[in-house]
Order: C-alpha cells, then structure tokens, then sequence
C-alpha cells in the first residue's frame, strides 16, 4: 500500500474531491448527498473546510503525482462539551479495502490529540450497516460502545448507529 499523508485542503482540490463527493456509493452512509456541481463543492471547501480547525485531505505518496492529489477526506470536529470531538472519514471507491481509511484515523488521532486543545476522547457515530468503516476504526483502535437504536435519519430512513471511541490514553495503533 502507498504511504498515507494528511494535509490541509485548498480550493484546488474541489475537481479531485469531486470524484469522490459526487459518489453515491461513497456518500451512502453520509448525512450529505452526493456533490451535483464542482461549484457547490468549492463553496463548501471555501466556508466549511479551510476554517474548519481539523479538516484534512487524504493523500497517497506513491499515487504517481507525488502525494498532492486528495483521495478521500477525515475530519475531527470538537464538540460543545470541549473533552470529545467526532471523526468522520470518507475514501474514494477506487481506495477502498486498501487500508487507506484506517491509516488515515490513526493518523487523524495522533495529529487531533495533539493539535485540539482538551480534547480526550475522539468519537465515530456510524451506521450499523456500514461494515467496512466498523472494520476500519476498529483496525485503528476504537472500541465499539453501543448500539444507537432508531439515532437519526440518513437519506430518508430512521437508522440505528454504532458509537466507537478512542480516548488520549488509550495506545496509538501501528
């Protein structure tokens, strides 16, 4: 596998985050829908990620254009209550199964912890169906807490969640 970098997004990288944003498999577990136009898309990159305090393009070092090209995105956002904040990660299909996701939150974790003043525990709320990111976190050293019955509407239909977390003092995985 190429070695996995985060860096911050520009908005250059609104045609290459399109390839995946526009996805309705990658978006199938997402709050969002699918991106429609590489405008709304940059829009979004301009007010919402570049302000964002932990917003990070994933990247792939040996993906032949020297690592700049984002492949995905993973995001720890803090909460109100100043100890927690949520990840969230999306990889495009091209990527998937390749370890990209999971070594992109291990990454993700050691740069948070360190990075977002008082924050001690990092949390993934996810769909009880979403197989593959329940793999991915677990490889990267979350805990599964509970299963959320009935948490939220994702795309029209009431869906239960898992809640994973990893905590400051729990060991970095490798």
């Amino acid at each position: 596998m190429e070695t996995v970098t985060l860096r911050r997004f520009e908005l250059a990288d609104a045609d290459a985050m399109m390839a995946w944003a526009s996805d309705p498999e990658v978006t199938a577990f997402m709050t969002w829908e699918p991106y429609e136009s590489v405008d709304s898309l940059r829009a979004f990159i301009r007010d919402t990620v570049i302000p964002h305090p932990w917003f990070r393009a994933i990247c792939l070092a040996g993906d032949g254009d020297g690592g700049a090209t984002p492949v995905g995105a993973v995001s720890v956002t803090p909460t109100a209550d100043r100890c927690r904040a949520e990840v969230a990660v999306a990889v495009a299909r091209a990527h998937w199964g390749k370890g990209v996701a999971t070594a992109a939150l291990r990454r993700a974790l050691a740069a948070a912890f360190a990075d977002l003043d008082g924050v001690e525990r990092v949390e993934a709320l996810v769909d009880v169906g979403n197989a593959a990111s329940r793999r991915a976190l677990e490889k990267a050293g979350f805990q599964q807490e509970a299963v959320l019955r009935s948490y939220c509407v994702v795309k029209g239909q009431l869906r239960d969640m898992v809640i994973y977390s990893f905590i400051s003092t729990d060991p970095l995985v490798e």
